[in-house]
């Protein structure tokens, strides 16, 4: 397959910049059918009627942290975006400038009263740089959080500027364990009155923790699909709820996936039985046509940007030309694109 072959044009004014309010007001695209593509323009608050009772919806637990450090090393200046933890003190990360940079240089990120350094540990053939980083005896997340800054996706960030909203507006309400470097966007929909609309209709809620990463922004650079190669991200299921997924499966419900983070995880962890089992670890999943689905029977997604690996998957949920017709019908009603955006539920087959 060719890249190209899943390129799309998007008017710049589509891209969302704001979330709207209330978060459950965004409105929703059902596609239905992996062949026939039916497609219906609802809004969030119309979730429940949508799904069955006995279904289950998989939201990430996981929580953005202000991953992006900046500090000048002579007349360069350093950009850092973090992407994925080794230790409680190790990060790699992808550096505007990484040039400049060598094994053994320490940078000042700190601010005012906030010490925080970081010295190179190493450097990937990829372009990769690994901090060991030092504070004055805080954790490294507190830290964090009083320099860093929410690594919010670039194509909204080189449109204005990153703000306080932001530490609020790029966390969904189900964010509970710190180590994401961009937010479940899908999940950014969801309100305590919508969930509570969801219940009254039989639809439970497992939770599954990705930590999602920075990788998830990085251009496809190659021509030929097979050649990408995806970046891993860490990943957590529990015994008891891959239990409870595998039952509600068994008594007929369906499991439907908030957002593509939680989708990965799933897949990564179901056997060619359609099995989830407990999981912990990294995965380097990559999702394309022809792939064999094994955990899920729905999405609910954003809408993603052209030529990357997320539009590869939903169009190997739904097949290419449903996603060609369901993004060209969503860029006409002007739905809002990308992560603070609008959204959509993807149900490949009715039965």
């Amino acid at each position: 397959m060719l890249v190209s072959d899943f390129d799309f044009h998007l008017p710049e004014d589509r891209i969302a910049l704001r979330p709207v309010s209330p978060r459950d007001s965004a409105r929703l695209l059902t596609v239905r059918g992996k062949n026939l593509g039916s497609l219906a323009d609802l809004h969030f608050m119309d979730l429940p009627g949508q799904l069955r009772a006995g279904d289950v919806l998989v939201v990430n637990d996981t929580r953005v942290i202000p991953a992006q450090l900046f500090a000048q090393k002579g007349d360069a200046a350093i950009g850092v975006t973090l992407h994925k933890r080794e230790t409680a003190s190790r990060w790699w990360s992808f550096v505007k400038n990484a040039r400049r940079l060598r094994d053994g240089d320490t940078i000042d990120f700190g601010r005012g009263v906030v010490k925080l350094t970081g010295t190179v540990v190493e450097k990937s053939a990829e372009g990769g740089v690994l901090w060991q980083f030092t504070t004055d005896g805080q954790p490294l997340e507190s830290a964090l959080q009083a320099v860093g800054e929410m690594p919010l996706p670039p194509y909204i960030a080189r449109r204005r500027g990153i703000d306080a909203q932001d530490f609020s507006d790029y966390q969904t309400l189900h964010a509970r364990k710190d180590g994401a470097v961009a937010a479940p966007t899908a999940g950014l929909h969801f309100t305590p009155r919508l969930w509570e609309a969801l219940a009254a209709a039989g639809v439970t809620r497992e939770t599954v923790t990705l930590h999602v990463g920075a990788g998830t922004f990085l251009p496809v650079k190659v021509d030929r699909v097979e050649d990408h190669q995806m970046h891993a991200e860490w990943g957590s299921i529990a015994a008891d709820t891959a239990a409870r997924l595998n039952a509600a499966r068994a008594a007929g419900g369906r499991i439907i996936a908030v957002g593509t983070t939680s989708l990965r995880l799933l897949e990564s962890a179901a056997d060619d039985g359609r099995t989830i089992h407990p999981f912990t670890g990294d995965t380097s999943i990559f999702i394309t046509p022809g792939y064999r689905w094994r955990a899920i029977d729905g999405l609910i997604t954003n809408f993603h940007l052209p030529r990357s690996t997320l539009f590869m998957l939903v169009s190997a949920l739904m097949g290419l030309d449903v996603m060609r017709k369901a993004y060209a019908h969503a860029i006409e009603k002007e739905y809002r694109f990308y992560s603070y955006g609008d959204g959509s539920l993807l149900i490949p087959s009715e039965t």
